[in-house]
């Protein structure tokens, strides 16, 4: 999906990557990432929401919660969205500021207090209980938390397990009834996704969600509220935070434009960020037809995976696609034409769309690659943890 747009923009990457596998320094199923090139792509996210006048909380579950890639990019984007609390725990960790917690999925009750008694700017609630339940954390600590109303999403919008928020036609009900509570405010709207990318040209457009969160505004501002946010992540990135500024938003929530890997970036090499990971693999052993087979564990099912660079020759093969209900111990590749040298243990590099905090995967930080002096700063886990 993405091996051309890398191949294109950032080749001392894959050329980076290949050494540290070829060398045993990283094993298959090995994400490498770019430090220099998230940070870069951090920068310039930071510097075009403030020309338009909008906030940034940043998320990470795509990059595997990795410390380094966390400190790299809270240097240039301070706060985060969490899509849920393990994930905030190693972002707080990491030094990261609480922009928005309950992104995704709610705060347990219990978790509460810990998190709340860290001041995030936001929390989302899907429903009175959480409001209740945040309120009554909130008055334990003595403060009163900010909270955005997550909204129920637009009919055949919402993802398989990602269901609830309030429904528009019950806003005002449920509003009369938090605005009684004393330990949380109403600071805002949020919904998921807002923007999606047109799977016909891969070019950002707004949902029927946003639509929804722009009338909740309303409704709400109609009470009495005022300075209401209104965040609207999925696809946040260079491209699109200038439509999110006209179009009424005052957040995004950047993820995978930190790594240039946003749908748009696997048709437009030429978009403003770099991109900054490529997955390694190696040839485990070739069926008796000639498909070679990769090691995997890392081949996140929503992935748009195309083809692999087999750099000792240059050999480029198609992936066969592969059911997500199966475990990915190996990934097929197409078998080699006539001529072309194909061996167990070669080096495979690819690119594409991928949630490394759902898979199996060794994350290899690297740093220097701007500067021509690349150097391994560490491997990590997918949830963050050193080795």
């Amino acid at each position: 999906m993405f091996l051309d747009t890398v191949l294109t923009r950032n080749p001392q990457l894959a050329d980076a990557a290949a050494a540290l596998h070829d060398s045993g320094e990283i094993p298959p199923n090995t994400y490498v990432v770019d430090l220099d090139a998230v940070e870069a792509n951090a920068a310039m996210l930071a510097a075009e929401a403030e020309r338009v006048g909008l906030g940034l909380w940043f998320v990470v579950k795509q990059i595997g919660r990795n410390p380094e890639l966390i400190r790299a990019i809270a240097r240039h984007i301070p706060k985060f969205a969490a899509i849920e609390p393990p994930e905030a725990r190693v972002l707080h960790a990491a030094g990261a500021q609480a922009g928005n917690l309950g992104h995704l999925a709610q705060i347990p009750r219990r978790a509460l207090p810990e998190m709340l008694a860290w001041r995030p700017e936001t929390v989302t609630v899907y429903d009175l209980a959480n409001a209740r339940a945040v309120s009554d954390a909130a008055e334990g600590l003595g403060f009163v938390q900010d909270i955005l109303i997550r909204l129920e999403g637009a009919e055949g919008s919402v993802y398989p397990g990602q269901e609830g928020g309030v429904p528009l036609d019950g806003l005002d009900a449920f509003a009369a009834q938090a605005e009684r509570l004393p330990g949380v405010r109403i600071a805002g709207v949020t919904a998921f996704p807002c923007v999606l990318c047109d799977p016909a040209d891969s070019r950002p457009r707004p949902t029927p969600n946003f639509e929804l969160a722009l009338k909740a505004r309303q409704v709400l501002a109609a009470r009495g509220h005022a300075d209401l946010a209104l965040s609207a992540p999925s696809a946040t990135s260079m491209a699109t935070l200038p439509m999110l500024a006209e179009l009424g938003a005052t957040h995004g929530e950047p993820g995978h434009s930190l790594t240039g890997t946003t749908p748009l970036h696997a048709v437009d090499p030429h978009q403003p960020e770099i991109p900054a990971y490529v997955y390694v693999s190696e040839v485990a052993h070739t069926l008796a037809d000639g498909r070679p087979a990769l090691f995997g564990g890392g081949f996140y099912a929503r992935s748009g995976v195309k083809d692999a660079l087999l750099p000792r020759t240059g050999v480029r093969l198609p992936v066969q696609e592969a059911p997500a209900e199966n475990i990915d111990y190996y990934r097929l590749l197409e078998a080699p034409a006539p001529g072309q040298d194909v061996r167990v243990g070669d080096t495979a590099v690819l690119a594409f769309r991928t949630q490394i905090f759902v898979t199996r995967s060794t994350v290899a930080v690297v740093s220097g690659l701007s500067s021509g002096a690349p150097k391994l700063t560490g491997l990590y886990d997918p949830l963050g943890r050193a080795y």
